[in-house]
C-alpha cells in the first residue's frame, strides 16, 4: 500500500467554518466529526467542535484539520512556517481559487507571470493559511 501525505491544519474553534469554506472554494467531498460524537471531551462547549473533518479531492488528495481542545493548548497556536500548494494547468479554475481564498484574507503576492513562465502568486486566507497558487504556463 502507498503513503499518502496529506497536510493537517488545527484550528481554535472555526475548523467546520474553515472546512466548509475549503469545500466551497475546491469542490470534493467533506466529511466532519465532532468531539461530542465520540463523546472525546469532558468539556461540553466542545461537544460541537470538530474532532476530525477531511475534505477529499476529485483528484483524490485530502485536506484534513480538527479543533485544537483547551487540553492541548500548545497544539493550538496559530499556524506559522507552512504554505498549502495547489497547481495546475487550468487557469480560471485556480484563479478562482485565488480570488476566493482572497476574500477576507491578504494577498501576499499578485498572482502574475513570473520570471520561469508560470502564474504565481501567494495568500492568506481569512483562517491565517498560507496558499501558494502556482499556473502552468
Amino acid at each position: 500500500m502507498a503513503t499518502h501525505l496529506s497536510p493537517y491544519i488545527h484550528f481554535k474553534d472555526t475548523a467546520r467554518e474553515a472546512f466548509e469554506f475549503y469545500q466551497s472554494v475546491l469542490g470534493g467531498k467533506l466529511e466532519i466529526h465532532t468531539f461530542g460524537e465520540f463523546q472525546a471531551t469532558e468539556d461540553p462547549s466542545e461537544n460541537d467542535n470538530v474532532m476530525h473533518a477531511m475534505l477529499t479531492l476529485d483528484s483524490g488528495e485530502a485536506l484534513m484539520g480538527a479543533d485544537t481542545p483547551k487540553a492541548m493548548s500548545e497544539y493550538g497556536k496559530e499556524p506559522c512556517g507552512f504554505s498549502i500548494s495547489l497547481s495546475g494547468e487550468n487557469a480560471e479554475e485556480l484563479r478562482g481559487q485565488f480570488a476566493l481564498f482572497a476574500q477576507g484574507g491578504t494577498i501576499q503576492m499578485p498572482l502574475e507571470k513570473q520570471m520561469w513562465g508560470d502564474e504565481f502568486g501567494m495568500v492568506t486566507d481569512k483562517f491565517g493559511i498560507n496558499w501558494m497558487v502556482n499556473i502552468h504556463a
